[in-house]
C-alpha cells in the first residue's frame, strides 16, 4: 500500500508488517485530526483490546497543523505541531495496541475541497485493503467543517466498493457536537464504562492539546458521564460512561440516498418531538 503524501506513514505498534497488520481489521475509525479516534471510537479500540480476533485500525486523514496552542507549545509552529501530534497519535496507538495506525498527513483545505477526489480513492484503497466489519468516523451534524468534509469522503468511498466488501456498520460518532438531542429510539448509544484507565489514557496523552488551551481530557469524560446519567430520567444508569453515534448505514447501503436530506430527516424528526413534548401540555 502506498500512501499519497511523501510525509504520510504507517505505524504499527506490534511490528507487523503493514499489509497482514491492516488485513487482520475487525474495527476501524477514520477521523479528520490526531486525537478524534480516541474521542469517538472509544468503543472501537475498546471491543478490540486485549481481543486476540478483533483489531483495531485508526486512520488520521489531517495533518493536525492548524490546531490551537498556548503554554510551552504558544510558539510552535504549524510543522513542529504536526511533528508533536504525529508522536502523540503514534503513542496513542501502542497504548490502544491499535492493529494498524495510518497517517495520511493531507492539509484541511484538501478534506474540505468537493471536488479533491484524491483523498477518496486513498480512503478506498484503505477500505479495501482493511474490509472492517465496523466503522466509526463524524457525524453528519458535526460543526467542524473539516469532519463533515472527512465523513462525506468516507461515504463518497465506500460507495465505490463492491457492496460484499463495504462495512456492516457505519456509526458517526460525537467531537463537535454532541448526539444528545436525536431522538431516543434512533440514538445509538455505546457503553463505553471498560477500562476507564484507558479510555483516560488516550485521551490524555495528547499534550500539545491540553496544555495548549483545550481539555479535551476533561470534556470527554465529562460528556461520557453526561450521556449515560442524562440519558434515561425514570431509571438508574445503566453505564457510567456512554458515547452516542447515529446510524450512517443506510446511506452506504442505498448509495441513491441524499446525504444532507439523510441528516435534515433527523433533525426534522427531532423538531416533531419537541413540539409534540411541549403541544401534550397545552
Amino acid at each position: 500500500m502506498k500512501l499519497l503524501k511523501p510525509s504520510a506513514e504507517f505505524f504499527i505498534f506490534d511490528g507487523k508488517p503493514i499489509d497482514e497488520a491492516v488485513k487482520r481489521t475487525t474495527h476501524m475509525s477514520i477521523a479528520a485530526h490526531q486525537d478524534d479516534i480516541e474521542i469517538m471510537a472509544y468503543d472501537g479500540i475498546l471491543k478490540c483490546f486485549n481481543q486476540p480476533n478483533n483489531w483495531f485500525f485508526g486512520v488520521v486523514v489531517t495533518n493536525g497543523s492548524g490546531s490551537a496552542r498556548d503554554g510551552e507549545y504558544k510558539n510552535y509552529t504549524d510543522e513542529d505541531m504536526i511533528k508533536i501530534r504525529k508522536l502523540e497519535q503514534k503513542k496513542a496507538a501502542y497504548i490502544g495496541e491499535f492493529g494498524a495506525l495510518a497517517l495520511l498527513d493531507h492539509p484541511s483545505s484538501e478534506v474540505k475541497d468537493p471536488k479533491n477526489t484524491e483523498v477518496v480513492d486513498e480512503l478506498l484503497m484503505l477500505l479495501e485493503s482493511a474490509k472492517p466489519e465496523v466503522l466509526y468516523t463524524h457525524n453528519l451534524a458535526d460543526k467542524h467543517d473539516t469532519h463533515i468534509g472527512v465523513t462525506t469522503k468516507v461515504i463518497k468511498a465506500i460507495r465505490k466498493m463492491e457492496k460484499n466488501h463495504r462495512p456492516k456498520k457505519v456509526y458517526g460518532c460525537e467531537v463537535w457536537r454532541d448526539l444528545d438531542w436525536v431522538v431516543d429510539e434512533e440514538k445509538v448509544n455505546f457503553d463505553v464504562s471498560g477500562h476507564p484507565n484507558l479510555a483516560a489514557s488516550l485521551v490524555e496523552v495528547f499534550d500539545s492539546q491540553i496544555v495548549g488551551g483545550k481539555r479535551y481530557d476533561l470534556a470527554t469524560m465529562g460528556r461520557r458521564l453526561a450521556n449515560a446519567t442524562y440519558g434515561e430520567s425514570h431509571f438508574i444508569d445503566k453505564a457510567n460512561s456512554v458515547i452516542h453515534a447515529m446510524d450512517l448505514t443506510p446511506l452506504i447501503e442505498n448509495d441513491k440516498l441524499d446525504i444532507s436530506t439523510y441528516i435534515l430527516d433527523y433533525i426534522d424528526r427531532f423538531k416533531k418531538d419537541v413540539q409534540n413534548r411541549i403541544e401534550k401540555m397545552l
